[in-house]
């Protein structure tokens, strides 16, 4: 089986393509696939409570749990610098709200520096149940090598920053009462009963890591982008669309939508759910809202976490909308046949020309 992605074509020819591309979603049906189930997103989703992309945005937010909080100071500490090979590993510390500090490891390539600042990528690490890992793996000092991507992506020359999500690595329960999935469980109904989602906390911090990297010397503000596997991908399209100074946004193996989710009664991460959304759209509606900014998405056929046929309806929902924004080359998928929930080498062969033809390209 050949695998499914989207090529680069000449834009005249990009309507075609598109569609071709839905006639080949729909063609699903011949193989069973209950097309209504598997993504049901309204009908007309922009219309009468909303009638635009920006009122669209508007409503995420809303759903999310409101406005962020001010910008403030990130208030950056240094706690120790590491030397590695080609580049060095600043340990630090940020504030995001209230004086709360968000630990992160700072990738810095050896040729960096405030004279020949460098594009810059905040990788989202993936969960897992590895609530022990956190910004550690990516930054390659514990976890699967498959997963050292911000170590990778740093001799590849970006400065790269890798945070702890809460609930994991130093953001563990400092009362030491609730352990891995109990804490996240926790946090996620305090957000509840606040009116907000663990969503929304994250995405903040997300925004804050950006404060961060913006803050940085060694740093193009105007080259950002954002990389994320599993959870880190779902993080890499909830921040995208609220998130304006990301150039450019990557996610590897996670678009689950929550038909999908609901029709295969899958139990998914807490970050993952968004009250309310159901009323406006689904998981792909709220990736859409990235447009007109690059996005590109790797998923593997065979992806448990992501029911591929809902996936698919998804991906054409996506083409569709960066279609009406004018810019059809700024999406970009790849649907890798018999593969699962993993980081290929063909996977990360597209997450690295993505961020060369955005970041780099001038």
């Amino acid at each position: 089986m050949k695998s499914e992605s989207s090529p680069f074509v000449p834009k005249q020819d990009r309507r075609s393509f598109v569609k071709s591309q839905l006639i080949f979603a729909l063609g699903a049906c011949a193989t069973g696939v209950n097309i209504s189930k598997a993504y049901s997103a309204p009908s007309h989703p922009l219309s009468p409570v909303v009638n635009s992309s920006e009122e669209l945005r508007a409503k995420y937010q809303e759903c999310l749990g409101g406005p962020f909080p001010e910008r403030a100071s990130i208030n950056t500490q240094i706690r120790e610098i590491t030397q590695k090979d080609g580049y060095r590993i600043e340990s630090l510390t940020y504030e995001s709200q209230n004086g709360e500090k968000i630990p992160a490891l700072l990738l810095v390539p050896d040729r960096v520096n405030a004279d020949h600042p460098a594009p810059a990528i905040a990788v989202w690490h993936q969960h897992n149940g590895q609530y022990y890992l956190g910004k550690s793996e990516p930054a390659g000092l514990a976890g699967n090598p498959m997963h050292f991507t911000g170590v990778a992506l740093a001799k590849e020359g970006y400065v790269v920053l890798c945070p702890d999500a809460l609930c994991f690595g130093e953001r563990q329960d400092p009362t030491g009462k609730l352990k891995d999935g109990a804490y996240e469980r926790f946090e996620f109904l305090r957000e509840v009963v606040r009116g907000r989602s663990l969503a929304w906390r994250n995405v903040f911090e997300m925004k804050r890591a950006i404060d961060l990297l913006c803050s940085r010397p060694e740093v193009n503000q105007e080259r950002l982008g954002c990389y994320g596997h599993s959870m880190g991908s779902t993080h890499s399209w909830l921040v995208g669309p609220l998130e304006p100074r990301l150039k450019c946004v990557v996610g590897n193996c996670c678009l689950p939508t929550y038909d999908g989710i609901e029709e295969e009664h899958l139990l998914h991460c807490f970050p993952n759910f968004v009250p309310g959304w159901k009323k406006y759209g689904d998981t792909p509606d709220i990736a859409a809202l990235i447009a007109p900014r690059a996005l590109h998405l790797n998923l593997g056929e065979k992806d448990t976490g992501t029911p591929i046929a809902s996936a698919r309806l998804g991906i054409q929902r996506i083409t569709e909308a960066y279609l009406k924004a004018g810019v059809p080359d700024n999406f970009t998928f790849f649907i890798e046949p018999d593969t699962g929930h993993v980081l290929s080498d063909s996977m990360w062969k597209r997450v690295k020309a993505c961020f060369e033809r955005q970041l780099k390209t001038i």
